[in-house]
This record gives C-alpha cells, sequence and structure tokens, in this order.
C-alpha cells in the first residue's frame, strides 16, 4: 500500500442556496485515502457523506477547498480531463443501479468503453470478462430488466471494473438487497480491493460494513468527529514513518474543528 495518498482534500467545503437559504454541507474536511485501501465513510442521512464522496468522484466542484489526485490539483483539470479521469481512473456502484433496463446486460457493461473509444472487439472481451467475475457471462444477453436485485449489482460491479480502475465508490451498495445477497455484494467487492488493489470508498450509514474496511469516517453535520483504523492499515503506512502524513489530515480536520466551534 503506497504511503503516498491517491486522493486528498484540503479545507474541503460545500455549501448549496445563497443568504439566508445558504446551507454547508461539507465544513473544513481534512482527509487522505491512500491506494489499495478500503474507506468507510459513515453518516446519517444529511450528515455530509454522499456529498463528499461527490466531491472526491469529481461528480463535483467544491465551494472552497482542493481535492488532489496523485498530487495534482484536479481544480485546475478541464471537463474533458475531468471526464477521462471519470471514466478510466473510477468505478462506480450506487445504491440505484442506473442502468438501461431495456438494453442488455452486456451493453449495460461495455458502455464506459464505448465512451472511451474502445474497439467493438475488444470493449466486447472486456465486458465479457468482467462478467466472468461477478458470474453473469451467461445472462450478457438478457435483457437488464429480467435480473433480480442482486445481478443487477453484480452487473454494475461488472460496469465498474471494466476500465480496470484505480478506484471504486459505492454508494450504499447492498441498500436495496436482502442480508444474503448483500453479504455477496461485499465479497465482490473487498475481494477486487485485495486481489486487484483497488481503492474501495464506501459510503454507507452500516456499522456492519464499515467495520469490513481498512479505515472509517465518521462524519456528522459537515464535519469528521472520528475516525479510526484497522492494525493492519497502521502498519502498512506509518511503522516507520516519520512524517506521519496518514494521520495529520484527521488532527488538522479536528484543530479546525474546535476553531469552528470557539467561533
Amino acid at each position: 500500500m503506497s504511503k503516498k495518498p491517491l486522493l486528498s482534500a484540503r479545507d474541503l467545503r460545500k455549501s448549496y442556496g445563497r443568504r439566508s437559504a445558504r446551507f454547508e454541507a461539507l465544513k473544513g474536511i481534512n482527509i487522505d485515502i491512500y491506494g489499495g485501501e478500503s474507506v468507510a465513510i459513515i453518516g446519517k442521512s444529511g450528515s455530509g457523506k454522499s456529498t463528499l464522496m461527490h466531491l472526491f468522484a469529481l461528480l463535483d466542484k467544491p465551494t472552497q477547498g482542493s481535492i488532489r489526485l496523485n498530487g495534482k490539483n484536479t481544480s485546475k483539470l478541464n471537463a474533458h480531463s475531468l471526464n477521462k479521469i471519470r471514466n478510466k481512473e473510477f468505478g462506480f456502484v450506487f445504491q440505484s443501479f442506473f442502468m438501461n433496463s431495456n438494453d442488455t446486460v452486456l451493453n449495460n457493461v461495455i458502455l464506459p468503453l464505448k465512451i472511451a473509444g474502445v474497439s467493438f472487439r475488444e470493449r466486447r472481451r472486456r465486458a465479457m470478462d468482467a462478467l466472468r467475475v461477478v458470474e453473469l457471462a451467461d445472462k450478457a444477453k438478457n435483457k437488464a430488466n429480467d435480473l433480480s436485485g442482486g445481478q443487477k449489482q453484480r452487473v454494475c460491479i461488472a460496469r465498474a471494473i471494466v476500465n480496470d480502475p484505480k478506484v471504486i465508490f459505492a454508494d450504499e451498495p447492498t441498500g436495496n438487497l436482502d442480508s444474503a445477497t448483500g453479504e455477496r455484494i461485499e465479497k465482490l467487492l473487498f475481494g477486487l480491493n485485495k486481489k486487484k488493489g483497488i481503492t474501495l470508498i464506501i459510503v454507507t450509514h452500516d456499522q456492519d460494513l464499515a467495520d469490513k474496511c481498512d479505515r472509517q469516517i465518521h462524519i456528522a453535520d459537515g464535519k469528521i468527529f472520528d475516525e479510526s483504523r484497522s492494525q493492519e492499515l497502521d502498519l502498512a503506512n506509518f511503522d516507520g514513518d516519520s512524517d506521519n502524513d496518514g494521520m495529520r489530515d484527521h488532527n488538522t480536520t479536528k484543530h479546525i474543528d474546535a476553531e469552528e466551534a470557539e467561533e
């Protein structure tokens, strides 16, 4: 696991509306996420957890502060570059599947490759490989609408990995599934994290799911109020690392939060 952050947020703030209707969704977030780790962002509805994920995934822009990807400030990137990063570097798994229900499973998985300009033969090959990973190659010609909820989520995972991403963002990936199907989805996601080294960022209110991650970031009212790491991650990133970058972000966040509380 890399000791240099893959994704970094500094003084990240996001607000909506103006004047008396202004709502601050995020209030000075500072956090680093490292390549190959699994991170749970936990909070209740309205806590700011989904807003934080959308900013990390470059689906939205912060009102203030910065997001860095591999040390590069993403605020300086144009729309074309951002689209290219989202398509090639990131994969997405949402609670609502966002599939074309009237199209085939194969075509739903192929979509990111088509956007990327991959040739017909190559994108078909890679899409079938992704479907084999989630054990749905036999459903390739089925209409997406004919699948169960668990099968649809597995198709979404296949679509998320088809471009060999560095990061998978999963927003309540098991929220609409029964417990047995949810466990299967969890095994798929964490298997990809461990076997392929894909960074996994999960937004959830499910503590049981969060407990399976390397790190948990608890957020409420737009601020981080707690962060915990597994012993394995501590040793991987910080044993003998004198600059302690990984811990500074959370301490800085607490310092900022304390200053805001005093104002």
